[in-house]
């Protein structure tokens, strides 16, 4: 069985040329997209990878209509080789069903890998030749300076006691993920009390203020890909991990679950603040091209979220 698979890159363009010709070569099914060739989600190419059948043909306009590069071309051409599938171009010299052309692919395929290597090469060469020069990639380690003098009059301000944390939040424009996330950058557990010590050697314990509690939630979350073409999940928990749930004291559980210590003053302060930690939460897994699927619930009660 013949199936087809057409694409265009907006809607202002017209898939009826690849459709026709599709037609023509008879395919039975005809898929379509409408996606930039640059894009991973391709709804309509994961409904025909799902359904086509060893001793099926998948037949396309030209090579560019369905791997967004040569790797990912190459990827999907050997996934549908493993499953007994050929591939037809109209208009290239590639047709996986015939030896010639699965030569001619392989080819290609050869070449890519080649082109990788040089990749590497280069890369590695480069890094080399920039750590002899006393040059180190990645990261900076710590904090930038304008952040480091936020973080210490965070310190300051929370080892005093006199404000809340949104309240501080507020002086310095920061959010209270990132005010604990300096705190715990300055050494400071928290929830537990600190005392400062004046000029006098007076220890003076911090104003109390009784109506901040701590709320210990239990997350649930599971990151996908948003295709099985793209491979972010891992990366995404981890940056989920270290910059969204550490700063509530991330304590993973036998379950898979997480446990997390949340300062609120009342019910609508800890509604807004987990809301707000599920949405920072889902924007960081967008970010690596993956979507979440999560539930929060308060221990010992039976508040949900």
């Amino acid at each position: 069985m013949k199936i087809g698979y057409a694409r265009v890159s907006t809607r202002d363009q017209n898939a009826d040329l690849q459709i026709d010709a599709l037609k023509k070569a008879g395919c039975e099914r005809i898929y379509q997209d409408v996606a930039s060739g640059s894009k991973s989600a391709r709804p309509e190419l994961d409904k025909l990878l799902v359904h086509v059948r060893a001793g099926d043909a998948v037949v396309i306009w030209k090579l560019d209509r369905l791997g967004r590069s040569l790797k990912h071309l190459v990827e999907l051409v050997g996934e549908l080789a493993a499953r007994n599938v050929g591939l037809q171009s109209l208009n290239d010299p590639i047709d996986t069903t015939h030896a010639q052309g699965r030569f001619v692919f392989n080819l290609f395929a050869s070449l890519a890998e080649f082109e990788r290597e040089l990749i590497r090469e280069r890369t590695q060469a480069g890094l080399s030749a920039a750590r002899s020069r006393g040059r180190v990639g990645g990261r900076p380690k710590g904090l930038p300076a304008q952040a480091e003098a936020t973080a210490m009059a965070a310190e300051t301000l929370y080892r005093e006691g006199r404000l809340s944390v949104s309240a501080i939040g507020k002086k310095l424009h920061i959010s209270k993920s990132t005010l604990y996330r300096y705190l715990r950058h300055r050494g400071i557990t928290i929830g537990v009390p600190t005392k400062i010590s004046l000029h006098l050697d007076i220890t003076v314990p911090p104003a109390v203020d009784d109506a901040e509690r701590i709320a210990t939630v239990i997350l649930r979350l599971a990151v996908e890909n948003n295709s099985k073409f793209v491979r972010g999940k891992k990366r995404a928990k981890e940056n989920i991990e270290r910059y969204c749930l550490e700063p509530y004291g991330m304590k993973p559980l036998e379950s898979g679950n997480y446990a997390l210590s949340i300062p609120y003053r009342n019910d609508e302060a800890l509604d807004k603040t987990v809301h707000d930690l599920l949405t920072e939460i889902s924007q960081e897994a967008e970010m690596r091209n993956c979507f979440i699927e999560a539930d929060a619930w308060e221990e010992g009660s039976e508040r949900r979220w």
